[in-house]
């Protein structure tokens, strides 16, 4: 496993949106941590991203906080664990602050919920009668990856290599990098518990949307 460390990739400005976007989730999250074991499972089961749900455009059982297929966006600010919150506020922070300004602020907060819209919507598509709701950032995540390494295929990862008694720090190229963990994603399997799709959903739409919103007018917003 493949840990990245920082990116060598300066920036032009303070990247606000992506900050917002981690603090909502970690806020999220601690509302999370707070409530009773019913009242968290309750929660996924009304913000979560169900895919029957988003087949069929209609509730399962309680009323959902807002009507699927909408549910998607509310399931993107949910996480299942500690580690989960932790390693997909730390790509976030690592890979979004770029693309953020490249594109501006306010095409890239439409480019992240897009990406985790297609992502969801592509994990939904190959399991479609799933009664279990997913929940993460994951999709957005992994658009914000795939417009990092379209944008910016060689700025250097410095990547933590876990060899016993080496644990070299090597800064791979970010093509290197992020194509190894989008390989990676095939050997999740379906039985992981990782949707694994909305990942692959989420970086192909991120490679092919970010340069037209980049090149749209006032990108600089």
């Amino acid at each position: 496993m493949l840990i990245p460390i920082r990116d060598i990739n300066p920036r032009q400005r303070f990247p606000l949106v992506t900050l917002l976007l981690v603090v909502a989730n970690a806020l999220a999250f601690l509302y999370q941590l707070g409530a009773a074991p019913e009242v968290q499972q309750a929660l996924a089961n009304r913000a979560g991203a169900i895919p029957l749900e988003i087949s069929t455009l209609r509730d399962l059982g309680a009323v959902d906080l807002v009507p699927p297929p909408l549910t998607i966006i509310t399931s993107m600010f949910l996480h299942g664990s500690f580690m989960h919150i932790v390693g997909n506020m730390w790509f976030l922070w690592l890979f979004g602050d770029n693309v953020e300004d490249r594109l501006g602020r306010v095409r890239f907060l439409a480019f992240y919920l897009l990406t985790g819209i297609v992502g969801a919507l592509a994990q939904c598509f190959m399991m479609p009668e799933s009664p279990v709701p997913m929940i993460g950032a994951s999709g957005a995540i992994a658009g914000i990856l795939g417009g990092y390494v379209m944008l910016f295929p060689r700025a250097r990862i410095v990547t933590f290599v876990p060899i016993p008694f080496l644990w070299p720090l090597l800064p791979l190229p970010a093509w290197i990098f992020l194509g190894l963990w989008f390989v990676g994603q095939f050997l999740l399997g379906a039985g992981s518990g990782v949707a694994w799709m909305a990942h692959v959903g989420g970086f192909l739409t991120g490679l092919g949307m970010v340069r037209l919103l980049e090149y749209m007018p006032n990108r600089r917003l």
